[in-house]
């Protein structure tokens, strides 16, 4: 039994206790089961002949999951009270509504476009390359409000795309549309990079073996190469999701209503209160997390699923 107990495992034991302790207010529990916690890990090391550099590691690692579950652990118990509140409120579950469906729009999008794109760049070497792959990542350090008012200046009402559109019947400006390419902008690399990578390390080999067998270019992608990268897939729309959804300066910019859960939270804040907000904050956590372990689980299970082939 003791073989099968690593560092990792105490980890995960103990974080949740130290912050169950943290809450009652335990402080000389709090203090005892974290000195315990680093003797099991110790002690466990020491069975399993791990040495002392990776103890050093396991701590830092309790202080960094700590670091992360302590705001939403607090954000929970201060607003557990009020969650059904904030299920009763129909704006509330409307944004939540409003921004799934938003980012799973232009996660969609995006790998529509970002899979073709990152094939190329993981097959092909050109002049530009590098070039385009600063334009892929510029999102990501592009400051929101930033990105929103580009954004508003392509789609909006007399934008050189907003324009021709709005007479076509689609409008950006405070419309559903103009949330999905604002997260779309900022979400699009996660997906490219990730699933390059996939490809990165698909071997060419296989794909020149399958076309020497008669397959052309497309069905070789299609059978070969595609299968292959599927965890990237999953991954980089995971990724891609959860940055979607949590995007609040570009869309506020070009698409303040309908509102998404980001913006409804910071009106109900502004408005009404820390207090007040906590609630539908909560809320949006809890169906976040949900859909990321639901995911996880369906990832962890296709790779060993792979493995047993």
């Amino acid at each position: 039994m003791r073989d099968e107990i690593t560092p990792i495992t105490v980890l995960l034991f103990f974080v949740p206790v130290l912050i169950v302790l943290y809450f009652l207010g335990l402080w000389y529990l709090l203090v005892l089961g974290a000195f315990s916690s680093i003797l099991m890990i110790y002690f466990f090391g020491e069975l399993r002949d791990i040495d002392k550099t990776y103890l050093v590691f396991s701590i830092l690692g309790i202080l960094l999951l700590i670091f992360i579950l302590l705001p939403l652990a607090e954000l929970f118990n201060a607003a557990l009270p009020d969650i059904e509140q904030a299920l009763s409120d129909p704006k509330a579950v409307n944004s939540i509504f409003v921004s799934l469906s938003a980012a799973l729009a232009a996660t969609l999008l995006g790998l529509v476009f970002g899979i073709p794109l990152s094939y190329v760049m993981a097959r092909k070497q050109f002049p530009a390359k590098a070039f385009v792959e600063g334009v892929i990542d510029l999102p990501m350090v592009v400051p929101h409000t930033v990105a929103g008012i580009a954004l508003l200046v392509v789609f909006g009402r007399n934008g050189s795309l907003g324009k021709p559109l709005g007479e076509a019947g689609i409008r950006f400006m405070d419309a559903f549309p103009g949330i999905v390419v604002a997260m779309l902008f900022v979400s699009i690399p996660f997906i490219v990079n990730q699933i390059r990578e996939g490809f990165e390390d698909v071997d060419p080999k296989l794909e020149k073996v399958a076309m020497s067998l008669g397959a052309d270019r497309k069905k070789t992608f299609l059978t070969v190469s595609l299968p292959l990268v599927k965890r990237n897939i999953l991954s980089g729309a995971v990724m891609a999701w959860a940055r979607a959804i949590s995007e609040f300066g570009a869309v506020v910019i070009i698409a303040y209503y309908p509102q998404s859960a980001p913006v409804y939270i910071y009106e109900v804040y502004t408005s009404y209160g820390l207090q007040a907000s906590r609630p539908v904050a909560a809320l949006l956590l809890i169906v976040c997390l949900t859909i990321f372990v639901v995911v996880r689980t369906l990832s962890r299970r296709m790779s060993i699923y792979d493995k047993d082939r």
